[in-house]
């Protein structure tokens, strides 16, 4: 049985200049529903948001949206869930979406997408979870932030006895496959994380 359930994705809210984002934020919602893996998400209905968790749904796959009070307007909250959780602040949205996931994927997005990723990067660079953490590099998206990644390491900020083997995909269909070769020789208790210790962080 693989140990890649539930995938949690963060993306954009607004669809993004360029066409492939949306395009290939729905071809991977199709992927996750036929490969049976479930999808968590921020919850809203807009943008690379709506287009993975309508793909999911609409192939017959399992949403769990997770979006705090404050952004159900603006983020117009996503009806068709198979479960809704509204949270009272970012912080047990987080913690929820953590729990749930057995790998993350960021899809593209802005500075909020950039912010959930890089804490989970963190995380695991300082031990405290071995969930595998994916870019999908739709278009050379993520190339900037590989090249930041790079220059921090040149520049000895960046160790390589304390970095974590993050996942790179250029495709929709190359990423799953990308998040199952990760987690080969990885415990179903490598994969839960220490939430009670990450939340005093």
């Amino acid at each position: 049985m693989s140990l890649i359930r539930t995938v949690c994705v963060y993306c954009g809210s607004s669809p993004g200049a360029d066409p492939t984002f949306m395009e290939s934020a729905a071809e991977f919602g199709k992927i996750l529903a036929r490969e049976g893996v479930n999808l968590v998400y921020g919850g809203g209905s807009r943008g690379l948001m709506g287009a993975v968790a309508n793909a999911v749904h609409d192939n017959g796959g399992h949403v769990v949206g997770v979006i705090p009070e404050f952004l159900q307007a603006r983020e117009l909250a996503y009806d068709g869930a198979t479960e809704l959780i509204v949270t009272p602040d970012m912080h047990e949205r987080k913690r929820i979406m953590f729990e749930r996931a057995d790998a993350f994927v960021a899809l593209p997005g802005g500075i909020g997408t950039l912010e959930e990723l890089i804490e989970q990067m963190t995380w695991a660079q300082l031990g405290r979870h071995k969930k595998p953490v994916l870019l999908a590099n739709f278009n050379g998206f993520w190339e900037p932030l590989v090249g930041l990644l790079n220059h921090m390491k040149q520049k000895g900020f960046i160790h390589s006895d304390m970095f974590f083997d993050y996942r790179l995909a250029e495709k929709a269909e190359d990423i799953l496959p990308e998040l199952h070769a990760a987690v080969k020789k990885r415990s179903e208790a490598d994969l839960a994380g220490a939430w009670k210790v990450i939340e005093k962080l």
